[in-house]
């Protein structure tokens, strides 16, 4: 049984665009899929045709190909009929062709038709506070978009791209040097494979147009500096039918003038008089919640440590959280009286090295090295 013509398949026209042959491609699939049409063999069929149809005609190379020899130039692999001056669908050609396939500029060209939009970039900064308990916010991203006059394709609305006729819609041309076959951009339609007679006046031609995008953005609890959030499609536009880029939201979390964060954890440094550390007290530090009261022991060492349990940072994948760490800081007077000079004096005379254990250990370490 003989195959229908692809373009008959997929109901459009032989200059078809790659963006109309994409629509008609998703109007029918639609239509035709075997979920929607469960049982129905018929359907089956239908989708499998137009599927096979969509596959060649969205493919450059092989829409080439389909366009000079039809069906009998795809039955051998895609390439049976295809003459590339003197070395069609040899090896001798595919090695070639790759190596100087990009010097040419062959391979480039075909890309450029459907071009991927490019990704973006946006700096964010947030609080301390904020990365550890997480946000949402509304950002604005300065983009190029699709222009809605002509629904991106370039062309004044009522007309189309034509097929360009000299590369037939493949973006690049081979020529014939020596012993190879080498490609380059097409000069007529400078790689883009179609031809826009009548460009679109608001974009003039180009697909696009310079705008503004509101984003409303979830920041997860746990970011820090250099975390990145990527949200897909959000970039800008591809051009002639290409996938849009993506966004990365690059963030950075802003200094905090009494934390700092230490991988999930949460260090805050409190200062001490030496009479507290010496005799214990209770102590109000704050969290990033609220003030809450510690416990500091008597004879508490300066550098001492006091554990806040599930008061840090959560982890970005969901369980567990860090804790805060008050590190204590014993001040030494800088300042004093002549009266309080006299009852330091008196005190040190009184308890002499057993009232310094830290300092006492230490010279006797001395002492064994060194006798």
């Amino acid at each position: 049984m003989s195959k229908r013509d692809y373009y008959e398949v997929l109901e459009v026209h032989r200059n078809a665009s790659e963006t109309e042959i994409k629509k008609a491609y998703r109007k029918q699939a639609i239509k035709y899929h075997p979920d929607k049409n469960a049982g129905d063999k018929a359907a089956e069929e239908k989708f499998k045709e137009i599927s096979e149809a969509y596959s060649v005609l969205s493919d450059t190379q092989q829409r080439v190909i389909y366009d000079q020899y039809g069906h009998a130039g795809l039955g051998n692999g895609g390439g049976g009929g295809y003459s590339s001056g003197g070395f069609s669908g040899s090896p001798f050609e595919d090695l070639f062709g790759d190596i100087f396939g990009d010097i040419f500029g062959g391979r480039t060209s075909q890309r450029s038709r459907g071009r991927r939009g490019d990704d973006l970039r946006y700096n964010l900064s947030i609080s301390f506070e904020e990365a550890a308990f997480g946000l949402e916010t509304k950002i604005q991203i300065p983009r190029y978009q699709s222009c809605d006059t002509c629904d991106g394709i370039g062309a004044k609305p009522g007309t189309s791209p034509r097929v360009c006729p000299t590369c037939k819609g493949a973006g690049q041309v081979r020529i014939q040097q020596g012993y190879f076959s080498l490609t380059r951009p097409c000069p007529e339609c400078q790689g883009e494979g179609q031809i826009i007679d009548q460009p679109c006046e608001e974009c003039r031609g180009s697909g696009r147009i310079r705008g503004k995008r509101t984003l409303t953005l979830k920041i997860p609890a746990g970011v820090e500096t250099g975390s990145r959030l990527k949200l897909s499609s959000e970039g800008d536009p591809g051009l002639n039918g290409g996938p849009p880029g993506d966004l990365y939201v690059v963030i950075s979390v802003q200094d905090h003038p009494l934390f700092r964060r230490d991988g999930q954890d949460i260090i805050c440094e409190i200062p001490i008089s030496f009479t507290q550390a010496a005799l214990g007290c209770e102590l109000e530090v704050p969290t990033l919640t609220e003030k809450i009261t510690i416990k500091v022991p008597p004879g508490t060492q300066s550098g001492k440590v006091i554990k806040l349990q599930d008061r840090g940072f959560p982890s970005l994948q969901g369980y567990g959280r860090g804790d805060q760490l008050i590190v204590l800081r014993a001040e030494v007077p800088t300042s004093l009286t002549d009266r309080q000079k006299e009852l330091l004096e008196e005190f040190a005379l009184e308890g002499g090295e057993e009232i310094h254990p830290m300092g006492k250990s230490f010279f006797d370490k001395v002492k064994e090295l060194f006798g």
